[in-house]
């Protein structure tokens, strides 16, 4: 698997538990103190995470960080 694949597997993963919370894009950035425009990319596997933001994420989701990284 290459780079861009595992990112657009983790942002489908990112959105997946985002819309099962019914939650906007717009919703989460706010929790995670991120641009609607950031997390738009992150979801779309624009965006080559770092552990922070991957944190920041997890607690704006409610989850543990472990539930974000792929199958």
């Amino acid at each position: 698997m290459d780079e861009a694949e595992i990112l657009n597997k983790l942002g489908s993963k990112i959105r997946s538990i985002r819309m099962g919370k019914n939650m906007t894009q717009n919703q989460l950035a706010i929790n995670c103190d991120f641009e609607k425009s950031s997390m738009s990319k992150i979801e779309s596997g624009k965006v080559n995470l770092s552990y922070i933001t991957l944190h920041r994420i997890s607690v704006g989701l409610d989850i543990h960080i472990r539930e974000l990284l792929p199958d």
